[in-house]
């Protein structure tokens, strides 16, 4: 059986041609999962949903396989994790068509390659900018590694102050906690996980 998986990039028009092209194939709307954050956030409840409900012989399908990871690599090793599993992945509209539900097709088999090949090209030039910025932060004095851990207490009590509806400001003049290790370390609002079937039923 076919599963869905759909979520927004920049607009709500893309998430709408996601929605078409899975129902397209026939797959019903309460079968169809739907983050509707950003790519930006790992917080990704609908996409675990869909993994969940993943049985043996499924297939989850996607418009593009960017809806699946942040990454190639992400990507590649998710399809992996579901080939143990016996679920497939099948994309809809990338130049690369990918089936990895059907092994007796090579140029399946290929593409699964392939991605495998730009996964590895992908870490091998992140590895270079990273030394690369490394190089850049030491030669300007910049100290780098790992930053200090913030204390979890008030990591707690600016979550608190967050969902209360205070500011980034307000809250890191309450807490001390820098700007920057508040959008580092403050956990997501719970999103609400969607089926194409609820996101009509909101219209």
């Amino acid at each position: 059986m076919n599963i869905g998986y759909a979520r927004v990039s920049t607009a709500k028009q893309d998430l709408d041609r996601q929605l078409d092209a899975l129902r397209s194939e026939g797959i019903p709307a309460k079968r169809i999962y739907v983050d509707k954050k950003s790519g930006s956030t790992t917080n990704r409840p609908g996409l675990h949903e869909a993994l969940d409900q993943a049985r043996d012989g499924d297939v989850i399908v996607v418009h593009t396989l960017d809806r699946l990871g942040r990454t190639v690599r992400d990507t590649l090793n998710l399809i992996h994790d579901l080939a143990a599993r016996g679920v497939g992945v099948r994309n809809l509209a990338d130049p690369i068509r990918v089936d990895s539900a059907n092994q007796e097709d090579p140029m399946s088999q290929l593409a699964v390659v392939m991605l495998a090949l730009f996964g590895q090209m992908e870490r091998t030039y992140a590895i270079e900018r990273a030394a690369h910025a490394r190089a850049v932060a030491t030669s300007k004095g910049k100290r780098i590694g790992r930053p200090s851990v913030v204390d979890p207490t008030k990591l707690d009590y600016a979550a608190h102050l967050r969902d209360e509806g205070l500011s980034i400001s307000q809250i890191v003049a309450k807490t001390g906690i820098t700007r920057s290790s508040l959008y580092r370390h403050l956990p997501p609002r719970p999103a609400k996980t969607l089926t194409a079937e609820e996101e009509r039923d909101t219209h």
